[in-house]
């Protein structure tokens, strides 16, 4: 299997990502509801989600919450009608479409009770919470500047495509939303892929092998020396078919490394059995 020199730095670029999602949200509207689920909902997805657990007091951003956002491949926006209220919120926002523009982080807005269009151009609640932060720094240049930037912000992440949680279920917005995430990871891992010189004839041939259409449990193995790609195989077809699984998981160079060529096949025939009985 032949590798192109854009392939290492995809790898890298890849690799840079600590966290799959960063959650934005005002704790006072949703920290225990909307919030806590879908964190859940993430983390039966295996998705692996940065959530700040502090109440959100004070005006800056802590430098882990600066990581937080800087390491992760995704950030989902959970507006609401106390999010402008909070100047944590708002700083976090700032530097989340920052770093859309300059690190190519995918943004999903998610609007919980509250209209787009009240955030897009800053009324109701949202006015409200304005008018405070204009009263705080009517005589601060610099803290003006800082509110000019919070409106712009708002206003650049509500022409993203969202979802607006108004007058549904929760959890049928919630699985939406997790499938939503979870193709947009798999579709970012994937991309780097397209100049693998042959990858598709592999990835077909191990397709039909584990035969997607039937209901029961496929094992197949991939065997070769080292180094002639066969874990990029593996990942290739995890990475195609884990969105069609409510869980999924990738798991590398672990078997292998703690078993025995001659112990292996009775932990997989335990492995098989163990699945159909569930």
């Amino acid at each position: 299997m032949a590798f192109s020199s854009s392939f290492a730095s995809n790898s890298q670029d890849r690799a840079r990502w600590k966290y799959d999602v960063f959650l934005s949200f005002s704790g006072y509207d949703t920290r225990r509801t909307f919030t806590s689920h879908l964190h859940e909902g993430l983390k039966n997805r295996g998705i692996f989600t940065f959530l700040d657990e502090r109440v959100d007091h004070g005006n800056s951003i802590s430098e882990e919450l600066v990581k937080g956002i800087e390491e992760s491949q995704v950030a989902v926006i959970v507006f609401s009608k106390n999010y402008a209220k909070s100047r944590l919120c708002l700083n976090e926002l700032v530097k989340i479409m920052k770093c859309k523009v300059e690190n190519g982080q995918i943004v999903i807005p998610v609007f919980y009770d509250v209209n787009p269009s009240y955030v897009r151009r800053q009324i109701g609640s949202f006015a409200k919470a304005f008018a405070k932060h204009e009263c705080r720094y009517m005589d601060d240049v610099e803290g003006m500047q800082k509110v000019q930037g919070w409106r712009t912000a708002l206003a650049a992440a509500t022409d993203l495509r969202g979802y607006e949680i108004y007058d549904r279920t929760e959890s049928e917005c919630i699985r939406e939303l997790v499938d939503d995430v979870s193709s947009k990871l798999c579709k970012t891992s994937s991309s780097y892929l397209q100049d693998i010189v042959g990858i598709d004839t592999h990835l077909e041939k191990v397709k039909s092998l584990l035969e997607m259409e039937t209901n029961d449990v496929r094992i197949v193995g991939i065997w070769g020396m080292g180094g002639v790609g066969k874990t990029t195989i593996a990942r290739v077809v995890f990475d195609t078919l884990s969105p069609q699984f409510q869980g999924a998981s990738f798991l590398a160079d672990f078997l292998l490394s703690f078993c025995k060529l001659g112990e292996l096949f009775p932990i997989l025939l335990e492995f098989v059995n163990f699945m159909h009985n569930c």
